[in-house]
This record gives C-alpha cells, sequence and structure tokens, in this order.
C-alpha cells in the first residue's frame, strides 16, 4: 500500500491484533476486478448484530438451488459466521470459507484484501466455475466499504434496533453501498423505531440508490434481496461481464 494513501485514525484496537494501517476515506489502494468470465462476487458488511450472516444464511436458501454460488465469512478470531452457516446446511461445507482477519474488519475488505481473495480462488480452484460468491465481512461501524479490488457490488446492513436515526447519520457504508438493508423491521414497534423516517433520511443520504426494508421473521428466503441479486446475475450472463 502507498503511503502517500494511508492516515491515522482513533479508534481503539486489542492489544494482541495484528498491526495495521488505514487508507484516506474514499481512497481505494487496489486495483478494480478485471471483467471476463468469472463469479460475480457481492459484498455484505453493516454493523455487529445487525442481521449480516443471517442475511447470508438466506440468500443460500433463496439462490443455492439454481446459482452455483459459495460463501467467504470474516471473523476477526473465530469462524463463528462460518459455523453458523454450517449449522444451518444452507450450503454443503466445502462451499464455506472462513477468514480470520486478527484486525480491524474493514482492514481485510478494504485495506489488505489478500487473505479474502486468497479464499475466494480457492473454492473457483476447489468448485470449478460459480455464477455468485458473497464475501461477509464482519461486523464493522458506518463507515465500512468493501475494495472494488474484492468484489463488483455491495450491500450494506443496518437494523432498526439501533434507532431510527440510523440512515440519517449517514457513513459510506449507508450513503455508497449499491444496496442498503434495514434489517429487522419486526422490531420497529418494539424500540420505538418509525420506518417512514428511516425510508425519508435513506432517500436523502443516498440518491437514487436502492434501499430494501426486511423482517427475515417474515421472509426468511430474504426475497427482495435475492431478486436484487438475481438481476445482477442475469445482467451479467446477457453482457459476459460482471456489473459494475
Amino acid at each position: 500500500m502507498h503511503p502517500d494513501s494511508l492516515s491515522q485514525h482513533d479508534h481503539p484496537h486489542d492489544p494482541d491484533e495484528v498491526p495495521h494501517t488505514h487508507p484516506e476515506a474514499g481512497v481505494d489502494p487496489h486495483t478494480p476486478l478485471a471483467g471476463g468470465p468469472r463469479a460475480l462476487r457481492v459484498g455484505i458488511g453493516g454493523p455487529v448484530g445487525s442481521g449480516k450472516t443471517a442475511l447470508v444464511a438466506a440468500l443460500c436458501r433463496a439462490l443455492g438451488g439454481e446459482l452455483r454460488l459459495a460463501v467467504v465469512t470474516n471473523d476477526i478470531y473465530t469462524t463463528e459466521d462460518a459455523d453458523f452457516l454450517l449449522r444451518n446446511g444452507v450450503l454443503p461445507a466445502e462451499r464455506i470459507r472462513a477468514v480470520e482477519t486478527g484486525c480491524c474488519p474493514h482492514t481485510a475488505i478494504r485495506d489488505d484484501i489478500s487473505a479474502n481473495l486468497d479464499a475466494v480462488e480457492d473454492l473457483e480452484a476447489e468448485l470449478g466455475p460459480l455464477d455468485l460468491v458473497l464475501v461477509e465481512s464482519g461486523g464493522d461501524n458506518l463507515t465500512a466499504t468493501f475494495s472494488k479490488g474484492l468484489i463488483d457490488k455491495q450491500i450494506f446492513v443496518v437494523d432498526v434496533a439501533g434507532g431510527d436515526k440510523v440512515p440519517r447519520k449517514g457513513g459510506p457504508g449507508v450513503t455508497t453501498a449499491d444496496l442498503l438493508v434495514i434489517n429487522k423491521t419486526d422490531l420497529a414497534p418494539l424500540v420505538g423505531a418509525d420506518l417512514s423516517v428511516m425510508d425519508r433520511d435513506a432517500r436523502a443520504r443516498r440518491g437514487d440508490l436502492p434501499t430494501v426494508f426486511q423482517s427475515l421473521t417474515e421472509d426468511r428466503n430474504a426475497t427482495a434481496v435475492a431478486d436484487w441479486i438475481r438481476g445482477l446475475v442475469a445482467s451479467d450472463a446477457l453482457s459476459g461481464t460482471p456489473s459494475r
């Protein structure tokens, strides 16, 4: 990584954490993925507890029977998310890879993406041609984004339990993700969150970029998100080049 792209940051690090640096906001230190005949790669990020792994499980249930699908999960020190997918039997074990980042989650999806690239390439080498690879980030904050050297499109997941102020707070995850998912809408009455306020603020922050409101307790196959991904895959199949 070029030293000019690095900047100071003020969040704490664990004493045993792998040393790492952070680029300036909006700087992607990696060359974007090349086109050609390969799997579409979709990154799924968001804060801790927002429902990223549950969304990945739902997408595997919805899409696993129609697409050649694989998943890469990221956790700091464990394989917790991959274990969840395996326990729920949403994909065969050989289609799931776990990355233990040992550092801030955004480092492994944006700054030093080598471990995730290796995991994706290992899956492709072992499984043969794939249609779709989902790369799930570890739980992070509203600044988390994926490098275009790792994924083609990114989904950012927030949940209503954080309050209806979350979309208004913005941050690159909310404002620039190709799809924003506002999750756990069934909890809104319990936490006093106004979904119409979240919808208004998401539109204000995101412009024409799409937002999906979702409850996985009411729709266990995440139909709207699955349909969005189907559209991307279909577009790729027609063009022969992954959608940007």
